[in-house]
């Protein structure tokens, strides 16, 4: 599992280093969204991928790469993200956390579908599941961590009789946060391992606590990266912005003017998603979360905080369109979804497929009117 050394490159110096990808990006890839079409992973020069990351995306990434192919074929993955995973030499995956299994930023959902997989081992040190007082106090307030723990606990004791003789396994390492990346000395400008940082858990607050390193270091060898940590927002012009959490001040949806206890209300200014609460969550919690912003713009209207003196001036949904317009974004109307929705369904029917995916901008946009504008 470990390997020595060879060379280190800094964070800073791997922005061109092989191998090394974002999740999201990769995520793209396999979803046919036009933007990481050509994104082009090797997963064939190496049979062991690091995520680093306990999180949603990551689990789903260690899911698409340890999933049988067979299975994959009857989902709407794209179809050139399916051709790569078939001809994949990844076989072992290292989902690797700062914190421990008390704390892992994941779902039961994402979770339970990796434990899952059919003939893949997990691999779990059983002496990272023993709790603090810290990590019970943690439990104790949050149901969806006890939940993942008991998960993480059931699948590091329950050993199947076929364990250790699958082609395919998959590592939780909990207590460790990147450092460096290696650069392969047989194969310049490629990444071929992680060093990694032992941390320890440190309690900033009732409930509470974060990693701190040790000075203690470890590597893991692979040939392929995948980033699925550090998302935060960033300053949008003229909001005011929370440098700290990531997100624009706000009262349930409403931006306040800055952090302190006395702001003052951004007449007009609603936030909702990551913006508004920071990257957490999943699909339903963006639900809510944009109900809630919706729900205090509605009290606004009805309250008449939104009525003024120049409303009547504004040109609303014309004045949108016009400006659009101006500016040259061409529009995708739902109606226009619905074509897109019903071509791909169309195209999946004989691949015994829930849809095949329009992967590229040309391929969505002539779907939508088949080379006329596009309706508004």
């Amino acid at each position: 599992m470990w390997l020595s050394l060879h060379m280190v490159l800094k964070a800073t110096e791997i922005l061109n280093l092989k191998g090394v990808l974002s999740a999201r990006e990769f995520v793209w890839w396999y979803n046919g969204h036009p933007d990481g079409q050509n994104l082009d992973p090797d997963l064939k020069s190496t049979d062991t991928a690091v995520i680093l990351g306990q999180g949603n995306v990551a689990l789903d990434v260690a899911r698409i790469l340890l999933r049988p192919t067979s299975e994959l074929a009857t989902t709407d993955i794209a179809s050139h993200a399916l051709a790569t995973l078939e001809e994949s030499s990844i076989r072992v995956v290292y989902l690797v956390g700062r914190r421990g299994p008390a704390q892992a930023a994941c779902t039961a959902k994402e979770l339970r579908e990796v434990l899952g997989i059919k003939n893949l081992d997990i691999s779990i040190q059983e002496s990272d599941l023993i709790l603090t007082p810290a990590d019970e106090e943690e439990l104790k307030s949050n149901r969806i961590h006890r939940r993942i723990f008991e998960l993480l606990s059931k699948a590091a004791t329950s050993r199947p009789r076929h364990a250790g003789l699958n082609q395919r396994r998959l590592h939780f390492v909990f207590f460790r946060k990147p450092d460096s990346f290696q650069e392969s000395k047989d194969n310049t400008g490629h990444v071929s391992g992680v060093r990694f940082e032992k941390t320890v858990l440190e309690s900033v607050g009732p409930g509470k606590q974060i990693a701190v390193g040790t000075g203690e270091f470890e590597d893991i060898k692979c040939g392929i990266v995948l980033k699925s940590i550090g998302y935060k927002s960033v300053p949008v012009d003229g909001l005011p912005f929370d440098h700290k959490k990531g997100i624009v001040p706000n009262d349930e949806g409403r931006v306040l003017s800055d952090t302190s206890d006395t702001a003052a209300l951004e007449e007009g200014l609603y936030v909702c998603g990551w913006l508004k609460r920071g990257p957490t969550g999943i699909v339903a919690t963006n639900l809510y979360c944009a109900e809630e912003t919706v729900s205090s713009i509605l009290e606004d209207l009805e309250n008449g905080v939104l009525i003024s003196s120049t409303a009547a001036l504004k040109p609303g949904r014309n004045g949108l369109l016009k400006l659009m317009h101006d500016r040259n974004v061409r529009i995708v109307s739902f109606n226009d979804w619905e074509k897109i929705d019903s071509e791909e369904r169309r195209l999946g029917s004989s691949r015994n497929k829930p849809r095949e995916k329009l992967a590229t901008w040309n391929e969505l946009l002539t779907a939508t009117a088949e080379g006329t504008e596009y309706s508004t």
